[in-house]
């Protein structure tokens, strides 16, 4: 497939647009901006198609994640997350539709563990280009790619210990914050800032939001004239030597855990995912409603 001229963003669906910005760039951008794009299941699949569609299209060397909005990602859907309706299975996982914590397990390996991981693994490189609030599901969409650019509003953040669970489920937080920076975020549900989230190599660039998409795209359109074979080789040597401390055997032993912290709250929450106990918690950096309870 080459195909780079693409003069109008194509839709991947009503939540995912991909456009070729750039000669040899291609970028997804979500364009849930009016829920600070919040992440249900069709979010995460048309972004898995957009990963498709650039990994193969010989004429793409470089792949860019951006987002409308205020936002980058708020999260997962709390409300949405669960409707596949219309949407096909696209790994190997079996289970989907069993009942209990099994069937929880193998939807969860599927959309979160799966998906994710195999953006991570997309053979050539990425950048994300992020604003505003990443907060949880946020950041696991935002982690697998390789580079991020961040603009000076941007803030992070996993809160859901307030939920009784132990962290979102891609758990790259021991190599992306540094294992105690990692625990006090955990504990805490601190927000993170761009400057904080450079100074610790999360980030690698920040820089004013106006000039979000052009110093984004002149990093892309740089990486973009190197030889595509060295671009892929040096991504997979540093993912590998990842791989080799441990990090896909770390990355499924957190999601077995936190697979029993939902079946935990299924058992002391009557049948909640969650702790619904959790939201006065992060009522403040989500903007809830505040309640009296």
């Amino acid at each position: 497939m080459t195909d780079s001229t693409l003069p109008e963003p194509v839709k991947l669906g009503d939540r995912v647009t991909y456009d070729v910005p750039a000669e040899r760039v291609a970028r997804a951008t979500l364009t849930r901006s009016e829920t600070g794009n919040l992440q249900d299941v069709h979010l995460l699949y048309q972004l898995d198609a957009a990963y498709r569609r650039a990994a193969a299209d010989d004429s793409i060397s470089v792949f860019v994640l951006a987002a409308e909005g205020q936002d980058f990602s708020m999260g997962h859907d709390v409300d949405g997350l669960f409707s596949t309706d219309g949407m096909d299975q696209v790994t190997l996982e079996g289970g989907l539709g069993l009942g209990g914590v099994e069937g929880d397990m193998a939807w969860e390996h599927e959309v979160f563990l799966q998906l994710h991981w195999r953006w991570r693994n997309f053979p050539k490189p990425s950048i994300a280009a992020v604003q505003g609030r990443v907060f949880a599901g946020g950041l696991m969409i935002m982690w697998p790619t390789d580079l991020i650019v961040a603009s000076e509003d941007a803030r992070f953040a996993d809160p859901v210990t307030a939920f009784g669970m132990s962290a979102v489920e891609l758990f790259m937080h021991p190599w992306e914050f540094g294992a105690r920076r990692a625990k006090e975020l955990l504990l805490t549900g601190d927000v993170l800032t761009a400057a904080e989230a450079k100074e610790i190599g999360m980030v690698s660039r920040v820089v004013p939001r106006a000039d979000l998409e052009s110093a984004t795209l002149a990093l892309a359109g740089r990486i973009a004239t190197r030889p595509t074979a060295g671009l892929k080789m040096a991504k997979r040597a540093v993912n590998q030597t990842l791989e080799l401390q441990g990090q896909w055997n770390a990355l499924q032993a957190a999601f077995s855990l936190h697979t029993l912290g939902h079946a935990n709250n299924r058992i002391v929450n009557n049948g909640s995912y969650i702790d619904p106990a959790g939201f006065p918690l992060v009522a403040d950096i989500w903007e809830l409603p505040q309640t009296d309870s």
